[in-house]
């Protein structure tokens, strides 16, 4: 039988069987299950006694039956040690949506369709993404979190989001006019990819594109810039997903940071977190 790590799963699911027994206790458990043939992808047992449950992982025979006998079975985790969650709206498939709800060291899940399967010492991977505001929500944020809904190949991941808020740099540098890269809902003044026809004594709130794109346009620096690009302002340490204008495609890492362009596809994002996670 193989051994299992922080944040197991069954993968697929359907290797997870749920049957009804008439004790949990560990010998008798055992020799029953030793007892009975199981269907060939079997590879865990949720036992069920009454309203307790213990986790039970088998190792088959050899053969070509739908059903083989069990050559041996180690109980995992006794009813004191699992937690049950009914819960349908979690896809017991993604190890994110499973660790969300897990409420102990092992934890077994009836979620969407019925499907159940268990979460073992869940240890959700944290990672901080960094993001320029407005717009709101912030869309690498919601993209990420929406690859950890459909990656079933992923671990568990938690999210810290931390916002740049380019209404707060603009503050931060009165001025009578600002210059930001595009149209935002929240956002008041120029906008450069508007094109205005001709520069004025503003103050951009751009990076390091905005201001060769203001160079371009005008044939001279911005009288003032605050940037915001998360690669020159963001610090500290830990995994960080983040992005920047001067990627154009791919992904790039420095350090604990993971880098993908500004207008990142899911792909893009994605492929940056199962870097992130070792796969």
């Amino acid at each position: 039988m193989n051994p299992l790590g922080l944040n197991f799963i069954a993968r697929p699911y359907r290797g997870v069987s749920v049957q009804e027994v008439e004790t949990l206790d560990p010998p008798a458990l055992l020799g029953h299950i030793r007892s009975r043939p199981v269907y060939q992808r079997t590879e865990f047992l949720v036992a069920v006694c009454g309203e307790r449950r213990a986790l039970v992982q088998v190792e088959r025979e050899e053969g070509d039956g739908v059903l083989v006998p069990v050559r041996d079975a180690r109980l995992l985790a006794g009813p004191d040690s699992v937690t049950f969650v009914s819960d349908p709206s979690i896809d017991t498939g993604n190890a994110s949506q499973m660790a969300r709800v897990a409420r102990s060291r092992v934890t077994v899940v009836e979620g969407k369709f019925g499907h159940v399967n268990f979460i073992l010492d869940p240890a959700p991977v944290r990672v901080r993404v960094v993001e320029v505001v407005p717009p709101e929500p912030p869309k690498l944020l919601e993209m990420a979190r929406a690859v950890i809904d459909y990656d079933e190949e992923l671990p568990p991941f938690e999210f810290d989001y931390e916002a740049i808020d380019m209404r707060e740099l603009a503050a931060s540098r009165p001025s009578e006019r600002y210059l930001f890269p595009c149209r935002c809902s929240g956002l008041a003044g120029d906008f450069l990819d508007a094109g205005p026809p001709a520069a004025a004594d503003w103050t951009l709130v751009g990076c390091e594109r905005s201001r060769q794109i203001h160079v371009a346009l005008y044939g001279r620096e911005p009288s003032a810039r605050v940037d915001f690009c998360p690669r020159a302002v963001v610090s500290g340490g830990g995994p960080t997903l983040l992005k920047c204008c001067l990627l154009e495609r791919g992904i790039e890492r420095d350090g604990e940071r993971w880098v993908v362009p500004w207008g990142a596809s899911l792909e893009e994002v994605r492929g940056a977190l199962r870097e992130l996670a070792g796969l």
